[in-house]
């Protein structure tokens, strides 16, 4: 009777009191599984430099239009190269931040951490071949034919082969938007980038466009009011970056120097702080025409350009 009253007085205190300290005991277990998840960070990409050569010093750069572009459609381009090395302080860009030579800066970071020159780009000849010469359906074998009929072998420079909306080139919309590629014997390198506006803006023209896949947020306002060449130019951008901290599959990348992504490509969709997928990041935006845009070049110019993956912080950094 004794331990049946006993076990009936205590028992239930007892039980109590064991049960609150399972659950302290749990709890401070799960409380310390979420601090480790918590403080965990994965660890930190690498573009790493392979050693090669990098496009260090001048650089003329070339221009071949394939197709019908409008003079307006050839000014966005050319006055986002003419921004990069922009140095006239007594204009616009100068003074405005953030400014188009601000986001190259970034680039040259690669190069001074290589011990190398910083890069110059001028811009150079500009050739028009309206009526599509090689047809309008190309190959990328025939992309290099078209960069060494504006710079020949030997010539140096780089060369930027521009397709209108009506071109079809091999993997466009499929597998690419653009590519660079070099020739070692000639030592001579190339950009092709397409435009998109009437065969896969949602995917080449992101933002400025809805997507194809993934989050469906609404389309931001192209800052030149050109969906396809505002698209055209974050591309170039991205491969521009690309090709001068690796021209010849051996500068910096990270992966598979077949399939390698480069200082603006591993950081694909970002243009501001706080970018996940479907949503490009903070962005100023132009009090009159609504549109969105992070860099100012000459001549006021507005251009949207790609976050660049900083060599010395192996981190996605931003202009804005």
């Amino acid at each position: 009777m004794w331990k049946l009253m006993g076990s009936s007085q205590f028992s239930k205190p007892v039980a109590r009191l064991l049960v609150l300290v399972q659950f302290l005991l749990i709890s401070n277990v799960c409380l310390g599984a979420r601090k480790l998840t918590s403080l965990y960070q994965p660890p930190p990409m690498a573009l790493t430099y392979h050693g090669g050569t990098l496009l260090q010093g001048d650089l003329p750069v070339s221009i071949l239009w394939y197709g019908n572009f409008s003079p307006a459609q050839k000014s966005i381009v050319a006055d986002f190269l003419l921004s990069l090395n922009y140095n006239n302080p007594h204009k616009d860009q100068k003074r405005a931040k953030p400014s188009v030579t601000q986001w190259w800066n970034s680039v040259e970071t690669y190069m001074k951490k290589a011990g190398q020159k910083p890069t110059h780009v001028s811009l150079s000849t500009q050739l028009s071949d309206h009526n599509c010469s090689m047809g309008k359906t190309l190959k990328k074998s025939q992309i290099s034919e078209l960069a060494h009929r504006v710079n020949s072998p030997n010539s140096g420079g780089l060369t930027l082969v521009l397709t209108a909306p009506d071109v079809a080139v091999e993997g466009f919309c499929m597998s690419n938007c653009g590519f660079h590629d070099s020739n070692r014997k000639s030592n001579s390198v190339f950009i092709w980038v397409g435009n998109s506006a009437t065969q896969c803006p949602g995917q080449c023209a992101w933002p400025f466009h809805q997507p194809i896949y993934g989050p469906q947020t609404p389309p931001l306002i192209a800052p030149n009011a050109d969906v396809g060449v505002d698209g055209m130019v974050v591309n170039i951008a991205t491969l521009l970056a690309g090709t001068v901290t690796n021209p010849f599959a051996n500068g910096y990348y990270l992966g598979s120097a077949e399939a390698p992504l480069e200082a603006a490509s591993v950081c694909t969709g970002v243009y501001g702080k706080g970018a996940y997928p479907g949503y490009a990041g903070e962005l100023l935006v132009d009090l009159s025409s609504g549109a969105s845009y992070n860099a100012v070049g000459v001549n006021g110019r507005k251009y949207l350009l790609p976050a660049l993956f900083d060599p010395y912080t192996s981190q996605c950094e931003t202009i804005v």
